[in-house]
């Protein structure tokens, strides 16, 4: 679920789905939706992407995953997700993540969408990919966005490869997040950024971000399109996998 509003002309999209703001289809659809406005409506200068209480998102949600019956349901679920995903990737105006809380899996794809990420500083919070510990590979385009979003083969090796969660220093050090601000400066800090970038004349950076982005999108399209990834997505059928996922959910509710 994704509740929006817009201020100072700038869409603020805030993730909304119990207590860590899970992905659900229902939030792929009102992102989408949410992407296309901000396209389309000229008066829009941007998208400021946040979520509600301590999480910015734990990442897709796990009923949706261990309700898969068929291979037919996952290949159909994420190659539209990775749709939404690519959508806001190559959203035409500037998307700051505005990273209030926890962001894992799922959640930290969404914020690697974005141009650019700021987290609140709390000794508490944490981020990371942790995929690779419960078994579940990434799509294509959550690969190659998490790849562009990290800049280098070597830190998306790092962040996929040991699956950990870092607190906000180590994220910063290790450039995942791009500033590190308190709560009360979140969202002012991101409708600064958005402001400085498209209120120039002609605005340049739609221009400036569509070369910027194109070949990392042209690939997704491309690889998109193709049909030997779908025999990853065995893995939802693994009783291991299964048994991870459900003791993951366990721990959050």
């Amino acid at each position: 679920m994704l509740e929006t509003k817009i201020e100072d002309q700038i869409m603020i999209a805030t993730l909304t789905n119990g207590k860590t703001n899970s992905i659900t289809r229902q939030t792929l659809d009102d992102l989408k939706e949410c992407v296309a406005k901000t396209n389309k409506d000229e008066n829009i200068k941007g998208i400021i992407l946040t979520g509600q209480n301590r999480f910015f998102s734990s990442g897709f949600d796990l009923y949706t995953f261990m309700g898969f019956e068929n291979i037919g349901q996952p290949v159909e679920f994420l190659g539209y997700a990775d749709e939404v995903f690519l959508d806001l990737f190559l959203c035409s105006k500037p998307v700051v993540c505005a990273m209030n809380g926890h962001s894992a899996a799922g959640g930290l794809i969404l914020a690697m969408a974005a141009d650019y990420r700021i987290i609140v500083n709390h000794p508490k919070i944490k981020v990371g990919m942790s995929e690779i510990k419960i078994g579940v590979p990434l799509s294509v385009a959550q690969s190659a966005i998490m790849r562009f979003g990290l800049d280098s083969d070597k830190k998306f090796r790092d962040v996929m490869y040991f699956g950990e969660m870092v607190d906000v220093a180590k994220a910063l050090e290790k450039e995942i997040v791009d500033e590190v601000v308190e709560a009360d400066e979140l969202i002012a800090r991101a409708k600064k950024i958005i402001s400085m970038w498209i209120d120039t004349p002609g605005r340049p950076f739609c221009r400036i971000k569509e070369e910027l982005k194109k070949e990392a999108g042209d690939y997704i399209r491309k690889r998109m399109a193709e049909k030997d990834w779908h025999s990853a997505l065995n893995c939802f059928f693994n009783k291991q996998v299964k048994d991870t996922l459900a003791f993951v959910q366990s721990t959050m509710e």
